[in-house]
């Protein structure tokens, strides 16, 4: 069927998957943040043929104004959109086509300027003209959060702060989409607005209900100037008209609506707010207010006895309020994969029950397939802070992630199945208050609430199994899996010898785990040179049993690897798929685990890491070297080994992630960044105020050791992971150290697999 055969949006037998790319281009000051350059799709044609892989035939896709034409139509570059949307059509999906992402348009323009929406209408003829085969538009992506970041609080150009500023933006963006959508139609008559818009709620103490309900008002406000529905009868007209000096716009968008064909509705965790003028208890919140009062406007979900709303309910009522058809047209959660996969699981179940109660509900989006970049700053800091999507772009070639096989599952068969799936989402936990828990004042009224789920829900869920219980990383595994909602079993060396077969199999087979981490193991390089035979019974022997065991029951695997398995003569950092040419006993176990493992277990996850540390233990090197250096004592370490530093909760979030996408085979993980023992060290004593110069650097000759060290042994991955960079991560562990332990202090010794490294 030609593009132009297709019947415009209809109401499908069930629920549809469709696909958006994360594709804003806001300005801050007159910097601009393209979160398409960011991600690399900018520059990858593939990434349609990966999406459209995954099953999904209607994808959100930008073809933005200020990237094609941003010295005017006549001056466009159409190269790139010319050769992706026939990819497109070739491929058999359908654009939604954007032209504007929460952006302000081309530099020449704002949302301010008068001449906005006539230029975007010509910009919109422009498209429509050039690919009039396309049919569903969103001409501009979220007006009203748009002109709320752009002209009520300031974070985007053209960065006002007023009532005045932002109504002026709204209704200027409603009249460019309302101009956009008739340009269009005049070339495509069948064209379809899809209008997105982020859907939230907010409540409140009962003394700022006021507040609460003006903008609960305010939250369909682009969606009813759209529909020419803001008039005397509206509840919102008379602020408005107080303070829309151009009230002739009024006039005009009841006089030209353009109701959307289909509602396009944004819900984020994030999105239902809680008013409190209470400011005390809420320490470190940003304070607002109006002219009545001060408050504080926090995530409901962190404070609600009872929880949100949530998005069922929510969309819900945009069905009642509207009767038109709806959309999911974004679902993503920036945060560990197993919360992501119970997050979109848990907007499709939303959407499938109100298709059968009679809603219709066109299609949930997989959205920000290719992640995002920096929304934890609202797009206001360049920090190089990622969110993977429905792939991790992270090593160049996008890789799928748990997400994938979700969509395409249900795409496939309607249904997605995976351990994590038996704990309800954090949002629905009782961790998730961070503040004294309220009951909110409802302007509408408790009746159809979503009550959250038990946390008792987590009992049928199928536990991890981890062992090394007493370890650094065991310990570590056990708290972020709880954080996590991750049911897991730790087992001492006592509890389980891993290199007995028939213990191995006994345990699994009375916990039935769906996955194992194994954390145990030798540790003390140098003492392994005297005692080989117990270094590879640990090292190599239990790992290579865990494996065949896990195996024959289908049960996932992770195991540790070390960077010592490299000789650390190569010029550059090591890659997976480098060779291994182990100096010591302790490395020859290592190297000779990864085979065996992987020999019985291919589909083993294998894990090579390097010199960690973290908050949570007084083991690890950094904090025995911060409490000598606290205690008045001097370090001395090696000034000339080169490794790369691993901070522990980076390392475990980044292995559990790999685990929930089912990954395999031989993966790097360490934070970004190759230095000396001497210069992590006097880093982290400069920043923990410390005086540097007690950190001491010597050869390695001349520090005692008896196994051999390599030189050189910083680690890259080629597979697509990355962790943050180390700088961050010392950045992070020193409150984080503080938070568990306060001041570290000075017992102990060093770790020896960690570091060649005396304390003096």
């Amino acid at each position: 069927m030609e593009p132009h055969e297709r019947p415009i949006l209809g109401r499908a037998r069930g629920v549809d998957i469709w696909g958006g790319v994360e594709c804003t281009v806001n300005r801050v000051g007159d910097e601009y943040f393209d979160q398409l350059e960011r991600s690399g799709h900018a520059r990858r044609l593939d990434d349609l043929r990966r999406i459209a892989a995954l099953g999904i035939r209607t994808l959100r896709f930008p073809i933005l104004w200020e990237r094609t034409a941003p010295d005017g139509v006549e001056g466009a570059s159409w190269a790139w959109a010319d050769e992706r949307m026939a990819l497109l059509h070739e491929l058999g999906v359908r654009p939604i086509v954007g032209l504007v992402h929460h952006g302000s348009g081309p530099h020449s323009t704002s949302l301010l300027d008068p001449a906005f929406p006539r230029r975007l209408a010509a910009f919109a003829r422009a498209v429509a003209e050039r690919y009039p085969w396309v049919d569903l538009y969103t001409p501009i992506n979220e007006p009203l959060t748009t002109a709320r970041f752009s002209g009520l609080y300031g974070l985007w150009y053209p960065h006002a702060r007023s009532s005045h500023a932002f109504l002026t933006m709204l209704c200027n963006e409603c009249r460019a989409t309302s101009l956009a959508m008739r340009a269009i139609r005049e070339v495509n008559p069948a064209a379809q607005l899809v209008q997105t818009e982020d859907l939230g709620k907010t409540h409140s103490t009962p003394k700022l209900a006021y507040q609460a309900r003006h903008e609960n008002h305010r939250r369909w406000l682009s969606f009813d100037l759209l529909r020419g529905e803001v008039d005397e009868r509206h509840p919102l007209w008379s602020h408005v008209r107080y303070h829309l000096r151009e009230r002739h716009v009024l006039d005009w968008l009841r006089e030209h609506p353009v109701p959307p064909d289909v509602l396009g509705i944004n819900y984020y965790v994030t999105s239902e707010r809680f008013l409190d003028e209470r400011i005390e208890r809420y320490p470190g919140c940003v304070v607002g207010g109006n002219r009545r009062h001060r408050y504080v406007d926090v995530e409901a979900v962190r404070v609600l006895a009872d929880g949100p709303d949530g998005p069922e309910r929510l969309l819900r009522e945009v069905w009642q309020r509207y009767r038109s058809p709806i959309a999911v047209t974004e679902a993503h959660l920036g945060c560990g994969r197993a919360e992501q996969v119970r997050w979109f699981d848990e907007i499709h179940g939303a959407a499938c029950r109100l298709r059968e109660e009679g809603v219709d509900l066109r299609a949930v989006t997989a959205w920000a397939l290719l992640g995002a970049y920096d929304w934890h700053s609202l797009v206001t800091r360049c920090e190089g802070r990622y969110e993977p999507g429905v792939f991790d772009v992270r090593g160049g070639a996008p890789r799928p992630t748990a997400l994938a096989q979700m969509v395409r599952e249900i795409i496939e068969r309607g249904r997605f199945e995976h351990p994590v799936l038996g704990v309800p989402g954090w949002w629905r936990r009782p961790d998730r208050l961070e503040y004294p828990e309220v009951a909110a004042h409802r302007v509408d009224g408790p009746k159809d609430r979503e009550v959250p789920a038990p946390v008792a829900a987590a009992t049928r869920a199928r536990p991890l199994l981890v062992t090394g219980a007493h370890g650094t990383l065991g310990q570590a595994f056990a708290r972020l899996c709880a954080l996590r909602g991750l049911p897991y079993r730790l087992l001492t060396r006592a509890e389980l010898d891993i290199a007995d077969r028939d213990a191995v199999a006994r345990v699994l087979d009375e916990v039935e785990p769906w996955a194992l981490i194994n954390t145990a193991g030798y540790v003390r390089v140098d003492a392994a040179e005297r005692d080989a035979e117990r270094c590879f019974r640990e090292n190599t022997a239990g790992p290579a049993v865990l494996a065949a065991a896990c195996a024959a029951r289908g049960v996932s695997l992770v195991t540790f690897s070390s960077d010592l398995v490299f000789d650390g003569r190569a010029d550059s950092p090591y890659s997976e798929a480098d060779p291994v040419a182990p100096l010591n006993v302790y490395g020859r176990s290592k190297a000779e685990a990864e085979a065996r493992v992987l020999e019985a277990n291919p589909r083993a996850l294998v894990v090579r890491t390097s010199a960690f540390f973290g908050p949570w233990d007084e083991h690890n090197y950094v904090t025995r070297a911060i409490g000598s250096l606290v205690g008045g004592r001097a370090v001395v370490t090696a000034d000339d080994t080169r490794v790369s530093p691993t901070y522990i909760p980076d390392l475990i979030d980044e292995t559990l992630d790999l685990l929930v996408d089912g990954e395999s085979g031989i993966w790097h993980l360490a934070n970004d960044g190759a230095v000396s023992w001497y210069e992590l060290l006097t880093t982290a004593a400069r920043m923990a105020g410390l005086d540097p110069t007690r950190v001491i650097g010597r050869p390695s000759a001349e520090l005692g050791l008896v196994a051999p060290r390599p030189r050189a042994t910083p680690l890259v991955s080629r597979r697509g992971a990355q962790l943050p960079s180390l700088e961050h991560a010392l950045v992070r562990y020193f409150p984080a150290r503080h938070a568990h332990a306060g001041p570290a202090d000075a017992a102990g010794g060093a770790t020896e697999a960690q570091a060649p490294a005396l304390l003096a």
